[in-house]
């Protein structure tokens, strides 16, 4: 119970309450807590007494003063009558905006636009003030059986290894809402992968899987916190599609959201672990499944005022929904960002996307045999077979067509290109490919990176110029089309000439010089 005040303090209080004075000047004065002062302010809107006084009786009064130098022994030195809060005149207008859910800084910034010159802090203190008259109790939530599980963690028993070290595990504790069933793990990290594999042997620990998971936002479960729409990691997401259960994060800084958890935690510590030491994390957890079938399991809940192993396997048991047909598969996934040359890393191996995702950040998925690859809307854009450290997976269409090099298509491909140049550059390509062999396929390219200066007719006439000469270096063209030089001229040759002699003249005289040297 309570202490009680002196009639007299009592007294004091009242009467400094009906002449207007606040709660906080009254507790200095009086030298009392300002919670006392609250307190015996709502008993007196109620019409209680709590000084113990004979109903009708007057108050005692204790003189006051607001000169201390005049003041009588015994009174209490005031100032004078406390000015009504300068926003009463605008309470209405400050509740309107309260029921809109605006903070007392926009509110403030609200009536200074129409005109309000008092300060911040009296909007603030004004805004405190309405909200504890109007504060409601907290509403109960009950679940119906199989409806709704809550998790959270909690710190565990100090783990002794053989060297002498201490570490302090996690412990993991999942309560099923209707029944207060549970089921606690210690893990070393809390991280997605030892999340979801906790969640997984609670599940199969269970026999079933409730229909919601309530959850704070760590954040192994939650990239983004949102009470209206939370970002929910990806993995986290195919796990409850596996099960067939949702997540639904608090609101964040609201632990209250999962109070039958938090109540859960704290229990396992008190009594499962306080005051112990494991020899290994495998020790700890074979202690908390004992414990949890020998103490917890059988105790009368307070609150259900029912036996948790009773009321599990008779109400809620057959209300969770079936396991699938096996567990979740494990994975490991994690963001990445496309590099410059189309690729993203995992497990030290590079996979290729295709060309317009560079520089962006997609999740990669590495499983035992494929990796997948998705987009930040979690929609499948390629997968490979796993590639061995090291090694690069890159599928020909993730390559864009203007960085397929001419001499990765081939001849055949280059000398069709060529051929749209004219029939000329086409017989000297032919020509010259036929001269200098495979080197020739990288001339060809030069030959067409030629179009982006000089026009085709000068091309074609340079080509048919060098092909006539047997000139097949790509600079015997260029020189060409720089000189404009002509083709070369064929002569016939010429049997009959003034100045030549006939055949019969040239045999006689070989013939009288073999007869000479006989």
């Amino acid at each position: 119970m309570a202490n009680r005040l002196k009639m007299a303090v009592a007294d004091s209080i009242y009467t400094l309450l009906e002449r207007g004075y606040s709660h906080r000047w009254i507790a200095r004065t009086l030298k009392i807590d300002r919670a006392t002062v609250r307190r015996y302010a709502d008993l007196a809107r109620q019409g209680s007494n709590p000084a113990g006084a004979p109903p009708g009786s007057p108050p005692e009064q204790i003189p006051f003063s607001s000169n201390p130098a005049t003041a009588p022994p015994g009174s209490l030195s005031v100032p004078g009558p406390v000015q009504p809060s300068a926003c009463e005149p605008y309470r209405a207008v400050i509740l309107a905006k309260l029921e809109q859910g605006l903070t007392a800084q926009r509110i403030w910034q609200d009536l200074a636009t129409d005109g309000f010159t008092a300060k911040y802090h009296s909007v603030r203190r004004y805004v405190q003030k309405l909200n504890r008259a109007s504060l409601l109790p907290f509403r109960r939530m009950e679940c119906a059986p199989g409806a709704e599980a809550q998790v959270d963690f909690g710190q565990g028993a100090p783990v002794v290894e053989p060297d002498g070290r201490r570490r302090r595990p996690h412990a993991f504790r999942i309560i099923l809402s209707h029944s207060r069933k549970a089921y606690s793990e210690v893990v070393w990290r809390q991280t997605t992968e030892d999340f979801i594999r906790a969640l997984e042997n609670a599940f199969w620990h269970l026999g079933g899987v409730p229909r919601t998971l309530v959850i704070d936002n760590l954040k192994a479960a939650v990239s983004r916190a949102d009470w209206y729409d939370p970002d929910l990691n990806p993995k986290i997401r195919d796990f409850c599609r596996h099960y067939g259960t949702v997540i639904l994060p608090t609101k964040p800084r609201t632990p209250r959201h999962k109070g039958k958890v938090e109540g859960g935690v704290k229990y396992v510590q008190s009594n499962a672990l306080k005051g112990k030491t494991f020899e290994s994390l495998a020790a700890e957890n074979h202690y908390l499944l004992e414990w949890e079938r020998t103490v917890a399991d059988t105790r009368i809940h307070g609150t259900t005022q029912k036996q948790v192993k009773k009321c599990f396997e008779e109400v809620e048991r057959p209300a969770l929904l079936p396991l699938p047909a096996m567990r979740f598969p494990s994975f490991q996934e994690g963001q990445r960002i496309v590099s410059r040359d189309g690729h993203v890393e995992m497990a030290k191996a590079y996979y290729s996307v295709p060309p317009e995702y560079l520089g962006r950040t997609l999740w990669v998925r590495l499983e035992s045999r494929l990796v997948r690859i998705f987009d930040d809307r979690m929609r499948q854009v390629t997968e490979h077979v796993r590639a061995e450290p090291g090694r690069f997976s890159t599928h020909p269409q993730h390559i864009s067509s203007r960085k397929i090099s001419g001499v990765e298509r081939g001849s055949a491909w280059m000398l069709n290109k060529v051929s749209l140049i004219g029939p000329q550059s086409a017989r000297w390509g032919e020509a010259m490919l036929a001269h200098r062999g495979i080197e020739g396929v990288r001339v060809l390219q030069g030959l067409m990176s030629m179009t982006h200066r000089h026009p085709a007719a000068s091309i074609e006439k340079a080509c048919e110029i060098a092909h006539s000469h047997g000139a097949y270096r790509l600079r015997d063209v260029r020189t060409v089309i720089d000189r404009q030089a002509g083709k070369q001229d064929e002569f016939a040759f010429a049997e009959e000439h003034e100045i030549i002699r006939s055949l019969s003249e040239y045999q006689a005289l070989v013939h009288s010089a073999f007869q000479e040297n006989l």
